[in-house]
């Protein structure tokens, strides 16, 4: 990832902020290059601090990495938080007539913009932002071409007049910069591929389509709402029904309603929210329906930092509901892996017949990735497991005297399921525990028995998940100096660390979880016990999966890596931290070392 280019855009909430970050994306994924952006932001309608982070380049892009190559603060705030972190070779392109550059480390570019003088035709309120896009172009070494059609494009709805007018500032001050101001030592390259930029939360909703969802329901809630967004706009086209609900206990018990009417149903919260859907994904697994429930993590607990991202749900999840029951837990590695998780889990769930859970987060599904669009261009197989419809033709089933027995109680665990309405198939479905034909059992005899047989039943589908899913693998030289081992998003700034640590002469492999539940414990312990030095990186306090591997398997790593103020981790981060406690290993001989970033 050597050859990447990267901008930090700030400013205030109000300030437009996202508009440029959007016209870069677009840029950069016409050119054939990847990108990968994130956006910090506060839960404020106006004011506060915002910073996009905008990173491109030929090769893929995991992470918001290290540097800022190009800033363009849009507030003076912007300009002294973030000026005295660029290093030599970047430049600062700002408004000289509103914000004061202050000290610039060693060969940093100062660029001010003089913007009364290049935008006196206009009264336009954000002419400093389309002013420093064009000023940025031209020192990328980019065609005006290019920007002047995403500008008719991103500005068409609001009427030729405007698209003008923001023509002409980008003009202005891409003609100023060429004047004015030194271009950058390399071009931004471009090559013949054409890329789609997908936020998660799109990711995951196209998945759902993918996969067949034909109910989506949902409460709005940050940051999962762009699925319920994504879901409204194409509903009609998708064939898909979608519901805005009151709360997110009306919300699973309708996802949970249609799923047992026979369709493949979805849902989204954040953590808030998903504490209300608990009770209601007990019925799922009791009743046998399944189910798939997103939890785009943000930073708790309570309300907590609506706009931040952590990876701090991991023990709720495990502890949904009370009692024990299969469930099926999944972490996207990335935004390309959201929209692939979606119909493998949703497989999984419908042949073993109970919840399904994907631990998303904020960094993934408000953050945006380049994605080849053949990736996109694809029809998942799609496996009911044992559901009898009326499309089956002749109904079938198990039966005892003619009864059919929705519960049956078999090697598997799985038991044919007949949605509502198929003539013969007539059963109780109720969250109590039940007989095989459905009806409800409570008295002493049954409840030391049947209740204990009913139970064994379901926990059996927990072998066959386990056997359905793929474990783990190891990235990276066997023998390495260190093994980091990692869950869900932290996979691209994982193997990006990897990469500079060997640059740095200290081989490191990488060892990234996606399933968690049911966890492959044997293979991952199997990998881990050949490692040299095992440290567990993960965005939270108390290193959740840390002692949910240690739960099951008795291993505890060498160290661990945790972040918990509500941001991404960058590769520094890792990288510092893993050299100190190599350093540490080496001079103390300490066999447990933690180190908070």
């Amino acid at each position: 990832m050597k050859q990447t280019f990267a901008i930090g855009i700030g400013g205030a909430a109000g300030q437009g902020v996202a508009t440029p970050g959007d016209i870069f994306a677009k840029i950069f994924s016409r050119r054939g290059l990847h990108l990968n952006a994130y956006n910090a932001y506060q839960s404020i309608i106006r004011g506060g601090h915002t910073f996009l982070t905008i990173r491109t380049g030929p090769e893929k892009v995991t992470n918001m990495g290290d540097r800022i190559d190009l800033l363009i603060p849009l507030n003076q705030d912007t300009m002294d938080r973030h000026l005295g972190l660029l290093t030599a070779g970047a430049a600062c392109v700002y408004n000289a007539e509103t914000i004061k550059p202050g000290a610039a480390g060693d060969d940093v570019q100062l660029c001010p913009l003089p913007v009364s003088k290049l935008a006196d035709i206009t009264r336009n309120k954000v002419a400093q932002n389309t002013l420093a896009i064009g000023a940025a172009l031209s020192m990328m070494g980019i065609g005006f071409q290019g920007l002047e059609s995403v500008l008719t494009e991103q500005f068409k709805k609001k009427g030729e007049a405007v698209v003008s007018e923001n023509v002409g500032l980008a003009r202005a001050g891409y003609e100023y910069a060429t004047l004015n101001f030194k271009p950058f030592a390399s071009p931004l390259p471009m090559t013949e591929n054409g890329y789609a930029v997908l936020s998660g939360n799109v990711a995951m909703a196209m998945g759902g389509a993918a996969a067949g969802v034909k109910f989506y329901c949902a409460y709005p809630m940050s940051p999962s709402t762009g699925v319920l967004h994504w879901m409204a706009a194409h509903a009609r086209k998708a064939g898909i029904m979608v519901r805005q609900v009151e709360d997110e206990i009306g919300v699973i018990n309708m996802a949970i309603g249609a799923a047992h009417a026979g369709v493949r149903a979805m849902c989204a919260t954040s953590g808030g929210g998903f504490a209300l859907m608990s009770e209601g994904l007990g019925m799922s697994a009791m009743i046998e329906t399944p189910v798939v429930v997103i939890n785009c993590q943000r930073a708790g607990p309570s309300t907590g930092v609506p706009t931040k991202t952590e990876q701090g749900d991991l023990w709720q999840m495990l502890g949904a509901a009370f009692g024990d029951y299969p469930r099926v837990i999944a972490a996207p590695l990335d935004i390309g892996d959201c929209f692939r998780l979606i119909p493998e889990i949703f497989n999984i769930v419908d042949r073993f017949q109970c919840p399904g859970m994907v631990l998303c987060d904020l960094l993934l599904s408000e953050g945006r990735l380049s994605v080849d669009p053949r990736d996109l261009d694809f029809n998942p197989v799609i496996d009911r497991g044992e559901l009898i419809t009326r499309a089956n033709g002749v109904p079938s089933g198990p039966r005892t005297n003619g009864a059919y027995k929705r519960y049956q109680i078999n090697e598997s665990g799985i038991s044919p399921r007949a949605i509502p309405g198929v003539p013969g198939h007539i059963h109780t479905a109720a969250t109590d525990e039940h007989d095989e034909d459905g009806v409800l059992i409570s008295d002493e005899f049954t409840n030391t028995v049947k209740r204990r047989a009913m139970m064994e039943k379901r926990m059996r589908k927990v072998v066959g998940i386990e056997a359905a899913i793929p474990p783990p693998s190891l990235r990276g030289p066997r023998n390495a100096d260190v093994t980091l081992i990692g869950w869900g998003s932290t996979k691209g700034v994982i193997e990006e660390a990897c990469e500079i640590l060997s640059e740095q002469g200290i081989s490191a492999n990488q060892l990234q979880i996606r399933w968690l539940a049911p966890l492959h414990g044997q293979a991952i312990v199997d990998v881990l016990k050949g490692s040299r030095h095992t440290i567990i990186v993960e965005n939270n306090y108390s290193g959740q999966f840390a002692r949910y591997l240690r739960s099951e398997t008795s291993y505890a790593p060498n160290g661990h890596i945790r972040k918990y103020d509500g941001e991404p981790f960058m590769p520094h981060h890792i990288v510092e931290a893993v050299k100190e406690q190599l350093t540490g290993k080496t001079k103390l001989s300490v066999p447990t070392h933690e180190i908070m970033v």
